[in-house]
């Protein structure tokens, strides 16, 4: 037996539709094997939450091993992992193809499946994970819903947070009126004919939070890769459904993978590279829907056809090259390299275009910033997602820049909650930002 693996980490199919997958008992047999595993390594300990319960939890036990603990202690351990992958991409030794064949972050997923089966997610948690409708029916009060989250009104946070259990503190993501959607079918597409680029076509996939939340994203990149010769088209069918995976909601995945990537299929078809805004988003595209429906052609069609907005970027730099016209930012950036970009494992995309910009300063973060989708924004997170992000936020703090970015504009924004709660005093950033936005304010757009 190896001690460790020095191969490259082979991620296996998730068997959810199996029987034995919702099966209490093998769940526990597996649970045990894995988490045995872990306790004699314990190389995860500084990653998030859920090492160190788990350790704690085994080491307070009578025993002090694995034999003494009971199963329902698990939850806590299940409870605390985010599904950001990092443990399985950059400390597991024991990954596939190693023997021992551990995948703690799907062992978590088949723990929330099974809990979601019994009906065991609360009903707040699911209702969240509705970000189709939640972002059409809040964006038509997209004013009143801002004024209402914004954590300086602390009467309507407290009832959020007695309603909803979103914690009072933790920042909130902004609805708008007209999606993204809307804004690109009525703008008129400024093609650049003279791009090194020219001739390449690509469909944007909106994704939930840039179409509902934060359309500057979507807007700066159909700029930019307009301003580089990319014919574009945005295209949104539904969510990706990563809120679903995160509650355990599987079969609700699998459905949106198929209707996406059905309706995504044609455009990659036709010729069109296919762009996803956010890394989780580009994540569940390219692996974890192959992993769900390994069968889907469609499927297989879009994994291979989708990019990374950053990565895309870098693409045309190093096979065609960027058009002119970048000049130097009016400050340092400091970056964070999000979770899932790093699961990606396609290297530090987000940092490699930025340095196309001239004379850039920039910082680049590689901890974790704690927040975890929507796991961060609960009353029962927040502070824990802010002591896993301390160092993230740390880093940053020493680095005072004029803009602090992520490809995942939720870390981004957790980042300089985490910066303030340092000190009490709020960074001296205007805003947190997507790389892409650098990118499109360097080319002067």
């Amino acid at each position: 037996m190896k001690e460790g693996s020095l191969d490259a980490p082979v991620r296996h199919a998730v068997a959810w539709r199996e029987e034995d997958f919702y099966n209490p008992q093998k769940l526990d047999e597996e649970l045990r094997r894995v988490f045995d595993v872990c306790h004699g390594c314990r190389r995860c300990f500084n990653l998030c939450d859920s090492f160190p319960k788990l350790f704690d939890l085994i080491d307070d036990s009578d025993s002090g091993e694995l034999d003494t603990v009971e199963s329902a202690d698990f939850k806590p351990v299940v409870d605390a992992c985010t599904l950001c992958d990092m443990c399985y991409m950059t400390k597991c030794p024991y990954v596939p193809p190693h023997e021992f064949n551990i995948d703690f972050p799907h062992l978590m997923l088949r723990y929330r499946a099974i809990q979601f089966k019994n009906g065991e997610i609360p009903f707040v948690n699911k209702e969240l994970t509705k970000t189709d409708r939640n972002g059409k029916a809040f964006g038509k009060i997209a004013s009143i819903v801002n004024w209402g989250s914004n954590v300086e009104n602390s009467l309507s946070r407290k009832v959020l947070e007695k309603t909803c259990d979103v914690h009072r503190d933790a920042s909130l993501p902004k609805f708008h009126k007209k999606t993204f959607l809307e804004i690109d079918k009525n703008e008129t597409p400024r093609l650049n004919s003279e791009a090194p680029g020219y001739g390449r076509k690509a469909a944007i996939y909106a994704t939930c939070f840039v179409n509902y939340n934060n359309p500057s994203i979507g807007i700066a990149a159909v700029e930019v890769l307009n301003r580089n010769g990319v014919k574009t088209e945005v295209i949104y069918p539904s969510c990706c459904g990563m809120p679903q995976l995160e509650q355990g909601n599987i079969t609700e995945v699998a459905k949106s993978a198929e209707k996406v990537a059905k309706e995504l299929r044609h455009w990659v078809d036709e010729g069109n590279d296919i762009i996803a805004l956010t890394p989780s988003c580009a994540l569940m595209l390219k692996f974890e829907w192959p992993l769900l429906l390994p069968e889907n052609e469609d499927v297989k069609a879009l994994s291979a056809a989708t990019y990374d907005i950053d990565e895309y970027i870098v693409e045309i730099a190093k096979n065609e090259g960027l058009a002119d016209g970048l000049r130097a930012l009016d400050g340092s950036v400091t970056l964070h390299h999000a979770c899932h970009s790093r699961a990606q494992n396609f290297g530090q995309k987000s940092a490699e275009m930025l340095k196309y910009i001239p004379d850039v300063d920039l910082t680049v973060i590689e901890r974790c910033s704690g927040h975890g989708g929507s796991w961060g924004m609960m009353k029962d997170n927040f502070e824990t997602a802010l002591k896993v992000g301390k160092p993230a936020a740390r880093q940053a703090k020493k680095a005072p820049s004029a803009y602090v970015a992520s490809g995942c504009p939720l870390a981004a924004e957790h980042i300089l909650q985490g910066m303030e709660a340092l000190d009490g005093s709020k960074p001296n950033v205007e805003k947190a930002t997507h790389p892409i936005e650098l990118l499109a304010k360097a080319y002067g757009i």
